[in-house]
């Protein structure tokens, strides 16, 4: 084994697992970033812990790479703040930080805490190197917990407020590394052939079946398979907003996103089915409205790659645990082809072409201030083939779900409840797919949470678009504080509404192009010009503060 600094053995542990990116707040190994220089990996330094974090996690969502995020001790707890969104959405980001050296424990060595248990609810793995001998297998096992079963965020803790651990330390270390586990998923089980025979039986059982795809499919990248199921049995298709993008929105059997945030027609049928099939899907409150959709007492099956799911919220007629792709695969395989049951179909069909009649002057609204249901219908008829769409919480999450429609090629990606993601999420996204249009949607509250790291796109040409749609508030607020005065509110109206800004001007100012759209029919050919500009960009539009999205 070679004797190296682990500051060395770190960066070549990054290049040998393919990471093209790191993101970070100073300072934080930074020999092993200067290292890092010789071997092409990026290394992106940004205005806040959760910023790097956010981009850790778009960049290994859109790449099904881990994302690294870094962080020095008195940034952890930040960092860990950071991780709530990854660790929600099954999210593969390692995060690094410094800690505490054993000599300085209990000694008030300046900016020192134990933060480290914060990370323990919000991590699959958690582990401190004291010493630069477990940096090797530690870091192995980093990769190897964030990338196989169920993904998820990992922790790793340094010692010494940078790290120092591991910069300055030398030792034999073994320069063994495993590339399985750079990419997830890197172990793809199977479930139990008999649970796949129950499963085969209640499809061939079932006269009006359901599909509801969630964000497990495009972890497992299993679209092509869903798809292939729904189509052989005539299965309509719902999805969670994780799983938004499983089947062309526009496809005869897609009913668009069910639960909390959706399409009334998808919960509508669901409701109506005889038999509801999730595939990676967890099952949580929101794809089901509260455990509402579908009501109780339907027949439920669960295929999910993790074991404990099944049946946490339903009891199953058919468990099947394994990996989706591959359990897909042969389940299909187990099936005959049978007659679809033409009349659900067709059901179905009328339910969604009701509920588009029902939005359709919305989306088609001239009104100033804009409709969000108009921004979305040209953000939608602006997105290129091979487009990422990353939306924020909230009402960016129920406007973008409803009122976009996702084609075959196109990825959706959405905040699992942080407010402020998206921007800086999206930058992640575009550093992992940097020849893919990447198209940020998110709302002026959204928006001012890491409004600097526009500065950071700037800086190192990270060419996402940023669409903002400024009803200068957060209006999703207004219905609670209008509550809580009586029914009425003529006063503190400053808790949830800001000063109406051209926010244009603002992104401007920090370097990026930017415009403000002057009414419906210049949001498309804004957007084109925001998308061929060259650099990173923002499109600011005002839109109506009493647009609420529809419970």
């Amino acid at each position: 084994m070679p004797v190296m600094r682990g500051s060395r053995y770190f960066a070549r542990a990054m290049h040998a697992y393919n990471v093209s990116h790191v993101f970070l707040v100073p300072t934080i190994l930074t020999n092993a970033l200067a290292e890092m220089e010789e071997l092409n990996i990026t290394r992106v330094t940004t205005h806040g812990e959760k910023a790097a974090a956010y981009m850790a996690d778009g960049y290994a969502r859109a790449s099904h790479r881990p994302g690294i995020c870094m962080a020095q001790t008195i940034g952890a707890a930040n960092l860990a703040a950071g991780l709530r969104d990854p660790y929600h959405a099954c999210s593969p980001v390692i995060a690094i930080t410094g800690g505490r050296k054993p000599e300085s424990k209990y000694k008030h060595v300046y900016q020192e805490i134990d933060d480290f248990r914060l990370f323990d609810p919000l991590t699959k793995f958690n582990a401190q190197i004291d010493s630069v001998r477990r940096l090797p297998d530690l870091l192995r096992q980093a990769f190897r917990s964030a990338t196989t079963g169920c993904p998820g965020p990992v922790h790793l803790e340094i010692a010494g407020h940078f790290g120092q651990t591991v910069e300055e330390q030398q030792e034999d270390l073994d320069l063994l590394f495993e590339p399985t586990f750079s990419c997830y998923p890197a172990v793809r089980p199977v479930a139990n052939p008999d649970q796949l025979q129950v499963a085969a039986r209640m499809l061939n059982r079932a006269e009006r079946p359901v599909i509801i795809a969630g964000g497990g499919v495009a972890a497992s990248m299993a679209q092509a398979e869903v798809i292939e199921l729904a189509e052989m049995l005539g299965i309509p298709v719902a999805t969670s907003l994780n799983g938004k993008g499983t089947i062309a929105e526009t496809h005869r059997l897609s009913l668009g996103v069910v639960g909390s945030y959706p399409r009334k027609c998808a919960n509508t049928i669901v409701s109506e089915a005889d038999l509801v099939f999730y595939i990676g899907s967890r099952t949580g409150s929101q794809v089901t409205d509260s455990w509402r959709v579908p009501p109780k007492g339907m027949p439920v099956m669960q295929l999910d790659i993790a074991a404990e799911e099944l049946g946490r919220h339903y009891p199953n007629v058919a468990s099947l645990c394994g990996d989706a792709r591959i359990t897909l695969r042969q389940l299909i395989e187990q099936l005959e082809p049978r007659e679809p049951n033409q009349s659900w179909i067709d059901h179905a069909a009328e339910v969604v072409r009701s509920w588009q009649s029902e939005v359709d002057s919305n989306r088609k609204s001239e009104s100033m201030p804009m409709r969000p249901e108009r921004i979305c219908r040209e953000v939608q008829a602006s997105l290129p083939v091979d487009a990422i769409l990353v939306s924020d919480t909230g009402h960016a999450s129920f406007w973008t779900g409803a009122h976009t429609d996702m084609q075959q090629g196109q990825c959706y990606m959405r905040a699992c409840g942080s407010l402020g993601w998206a921007l800086p999420a999206a930058l992640g996204a575009k550093c992992a797919q940097p020849r893919r249009p990447v198209v940020c949607f998110t709302g002026d509250g959204g928006f001012y949470y890491h409004l600097a790291e526009l500065e950071t796109a700037a800086r190192y040409g990270i060419n996402a678009v940023i669409v903002v749609n400024n009803n200068h508030s957060l209006n999703q607020e207004k219905e609670i504080f209008r509550e809580a005065y009586g029914g009425r509110q003529n006063s503190g109206l400053e808790m949830w509404q800001f000063k109406e800004l051209n926010l244009a001007e603002v992104a401007r100012a920090l370097g990026c192009y930017a415009e403000r759209v002057a009414g419906p029919g210049e949001i498309r050919p804004t957007l084109e010009r925001a998308m061929a500009c060259g650099g990173p960009a923002v499109v600011d539009i005002p839109s109506d503060i009493e647009a609420l999205a529809p419970v």
